[in-house]
Protein backbone atom coordinates (compact mmCIF):
# COMPACT_ATOMS: atom_id res chain seq x y z
CA UNK A 1 0.00 0.00 0.00
CA UNK A 2 1.25 3.58 -0.86
CA UNK A 3 1.32 5.88 1.75
CA UNK A 4 -1.71 8.19 1.78
CA UNK A 5 -4.39 9.81 3.53
CA UNK A 6 -6.82 7.13 4.60
CA UNK A 7 -10.58 9.13 3.90
CA UNK A 8 -12.61 6.17 4.33
CA UNK A 9 -14.84 5.15 7.43
CA UNK A 10 -13.86 1.61 6.72
CA UNK A 11 -10.96 -0.01 7.05
CA UNK A 12 -8.48 -0.75 4.89
CA UNK A 13 -9.04 -3.96 4.85
CA UNK A 14 -12.74 -4.05 4.25
CA UNK A 15 -13.99 -6.12 1.78
CA UNK A 16 -14.33 -5.03 -1.88
CA UNK A 17 -16.27 -6.87 -4.97
CA UNK A 18 -14.74 -6.12 -8.02
CA UNK A 19 -13.76 -8.00 -11.08
CA UNK A 20 -10.81 -10.01 -12.37
CA UNK A 21 -10.62 -7.45 -15.55
CA UNK A 22 -10.34 -4.69 -12.94
CA UNK A 23 -7.81 -6.39 -10.85
CA UNK A 24 -5.82 -7.45 -13.41
CA UNK A 25 -5.74 -3.93 -14.92
CA UNK A 26 -7.49 -5.31 -18.43
CA UNK A 27 -10.43 -2.41 -18.01
CA UNK A 28 -10.71 0.66 -15.47
CA UNK A 29 -13.07 1.19 -12.68
CA UNK A 30 -16.48 3.22 -14.03
CA UNK A 31 -19.30 2.16 -11.94
CA UNK A 32 -19.21 2.26 -7.92
CA UNK A 33 -21.93 1.34 -5.57
CA UNK A 34 -22.08 1.30 -1.15
CA UNK A 35 -24.55 -1.38 -0.81
CA UNK A 36 -26.96 -0.10 1.83
CA UNK A 37 -27.74 -3.80 3.01
CA UNK A 38 -24.38 -4.88 4.60
CA UNK A 39 -22.06 -1.64 3.81
CA UNK A 40 -20.05 -3.45 1.28
CA UNK A 41 -18.40 -1.54 -1.60
CA UNK A 42 -18.53 -3.10 -5.47
CA UNK A 43 -16.19 -1.38 -7.85
CA UNK A 44 -16.97 -2.50 -11.85
CA UNK A 45 -15.24 -2.07 -15.05
CA UNK A 46 -16.23 0.15 -18.15
CA UNK A 47 -17.11 -3.65 -19.53
CA UNK A 48 -20.50 -5.20 -19.52
CA UNK A 49 -19.22 -8.71 -20.08
CA UNK A 50 -18.60 -9.56 -16.63
CA UNK A 51 -19.24 -13.19 -15.73
CA UNK A 52 -20.45 -14.22 -12.46
CA UNK A 53 -16.77 -16.52 -12.57
CA UNK A 54 -14.95 -13.08 -13.00
CA UNK A 55 -15.81 -11.94 -9.39
CA UNK A 56 -12.95 -10.99 -7.34
CA UNK A 57 -12.81 -9.99 -3.62
CA UNK A 58 -9.98 -7.40 -2.98
CA UNK A 59 -8.89 -5.47 0.21
CA UNK A 60 -10.72 -1.53 0.16
CA UNK A 61 -6.93 -0.17 0.19
CA UNK A 62 -5.70 -2.56 -3.09
CA UNK A 63 -8.71 -0.85 -4.94
CA UNK A 64 -7.21 2.84 -3.94
CA UNK A 65 -3.98 0.97 -5.43
CA UNK A 66 -5.62 0.09 -8.26
CA UNK A 67 -7.34 3.61 -8.94
CA UNK A 68 -6.57 6.46 -5.89
CA UNK A 69 -8.90 8.14 -7.37
CA UNK A 70 -11.81 5.85 -5.49
CA UNK A 71 -10.53 8.06 -2.49
CA UNK A 72 -12.71 10.76 -3.89
CA UNK A 73 -15.89 8.03 -3.00
CA UNK A 74 -14.76 7.89 0.84
CA UNK A 75 -18.33 10.19 1.40
CA UNK A 76 -20.71 8.18 -0.97
CA UNK A 77 -23.97 7.43 1.44
CA UNK A 78 -24.88 3.99 1.87
CA UNK A 79 -27.36 3.06 -0.53
CA UNK A 80 -25.91 5.05 -3.39
CA UNK A 81 -23.71 4.56 -6.74
CA UNK A 82 -21.12 5.96 -8.60
CA UNK A 83 -20.13 6.13 -12.71
CA UNK A 84 -18.21 8.26 -14.61
CA UNK A 85 -17.78 7.73 -18.54
CA UNK A 86 -14.07 7.52 -18.85
CA UNK A 87 -10.86 7.39 -16.39
CA UNK A 88 -10.30 10.79 -16.33
CA UNK A 89 -14.10 12.01 -16.06
CA UNK A 90 -15.35 13.33 -13.07
CA UNK A 91 -17.15 10.89 -10.31
CA UNK A 92 -21.07 11.44 -10.77
CA UNK A 93 -23.26 10.40 -7.44
CA UNK A 94 -27.15 9.60 -7.43
CA UNK A 95 -28.99 7.17 -4.77
CA UNK A 96 -29.00 3.24 -6.26
CA UNK A 97 -32.63 2.18 -7.18
CA UNK A 98 -34.24 -0.36 -5.57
Amino acid sequence: MTMREWKFADSPSAVVYTTRRVVERMDWIAYAFHDADDGAWQFHGSSTEAKESDAMVIRLESALDLDDSLSELADLPLGWRAWRKSKDSEWQRAPSEA
